[in-house]
């Protein structure tokens, strides 16, 4: 009996980095590559396209969630949610822009360490609150962002909520990589509780809260030296 494993669909994968490294389109690089995948596992082409259609079929629910959430951001928008939180972090006196997202990175883990991954993400909190919160802790005391200034300040905001959301579910004992783990550990003869897998993530968790807020606050150190440089020209 042939017991040759098939290893030219891991392709696939191979597709997926080279189109991340290349900067290319999230949605068209999956797509590429998952053509990969099936033409590398030997599917005709109209069995590929079944299964990018089962697959959209299975998801739709997802859009349709992501769509209301879309909408009720934007009526919050309209009804001045950016702007008001943009003044209420100026009126903290020692608010920082590095400060607020540490906090925030924290808040992000303890969470989903809870299972209340929805609590964040970029849609409904990083886009609508807490950029305007870090440009207004920052333009306080620093004064106008140029556009290169912003782009990355928007852009360690929206890392800060990843690293929050990635490192604290891996804390959730019902989290599907936890859940997937303990299924191939007893599969494999080792009969390891949820709850021990989680626990094992917490020194991850917690060197990769010390290591992002380390980043965070150097963030600001560069960002308010190139701003008294500018002052001093």
């Amino acid at each position: 009996m042939d017991q040759t494993v098939n290893l030219w669909p891991l392709l696939g994968i191979a597709a997926v980095i080279l189109g991340f490294l290349l900067r290319g389109n999230p949605l068209l690089v999956v797509c590429c590559a998952g053509i990969v995948t099936g033409a590398a596992a030997g599917l005709d082409p109209l069995a590929i396209l079944a299964k990018v259609g089962d697959g959209f079929m299975k998801t739709r629910s997802l859009s349709a969630a992501l769509l209301l959430a879309l909408l009720a951001v934007g009526l919050a928008e309209r009804h001045g949610l950016r702007e008001r939180a943009y003044r209420w972090v100026q009126d903290i006196g020692d608010a920082t822009a590095g400060g607020l997202l540490i906090v925030y990175l924290l808040a992000r883990q303890l969470s989903a360490a809870l299972g209340l991954s929805a609590q964040g993400g970029h849609p409904q909190v990083v886009r609508p609150i807490l950029v305007p919160m870090a440009e207004g802790a920052w333009e306080k005391l620093h004064g106008k962002l140029n556009a290169a200034q912003r782009a990355r300040l928007r852009a360690m905001c929206a890392a800060t909520d990843n690293i929050g959301l990635f490192f604290g579910e891996n804390l959730f004992v019902a989290f599907s990589a936890v859940i997937l783990m303990h299924a191939f550990m007893r599969e494999n003869g080792h009969a390891l509780d949820p709850l021990y897998l989680a626990l094992w993530g917490i020194p991850t968790a917690m060197f990769a809260f010390l290591i992002h807020a380390g980043r965070l606050a150097w963030h600001e150190y560069r960002l308010s030296r190139a701003a008294q440089q500018e002052e001093r020209e």
